[in-house]
C-alpha cells in the first residue's frame, strides 16, 4: 500500500486510485514471483520460465503441421 506522501509525490489524486502494492504471481508450471499490481494474487498460464520464446523450445505441433502443409503445396524451397 502506498502512503499518502508517496501518492502526493507522484501526483495521484486522493480516493480515486486503487491501492497499488506487491502481488504474488503463480504460473501453471509452478513458478512464483512478485510484481506490482492492484490485486494481491495473480494466476497466469505461462511465464518466462516456461514460455517457448524464453526457453528456446518450440512446442507448438499445430504450427509444424501448417509449415508442412505449406511446403507440400509450394515445394521445399519455401
Amino acid at each position: 500500500m502506498m502512503r499518502e506522501t508517496e501518492r502526493e509525490a507522484i501526483g495521484l489524486k486522493e480516493k480515486i486510485h486503487p491501492d497499488f502494492g506487491l502481488a504474488k504471481v503463480v504460473c501453471a508450471c509452478g513458478n512464483t514471483f512478485e510484481t506490482g499490481s492492484v490485486r494481491k494474487n495473480l494466476r497466469v498460464d505461462v511465464c518466462s520460465k516456461c514460455h517457448p520464446f524464453f526457453t528456446g523450445q518450440q512446442r507448438n505441433v499445430a504450427a509444424r503441421g501448417r509449415i508442412e502443409k505449406l511446403k507440400k503445396r509450394y515445394g521445399e524451397n519455401v
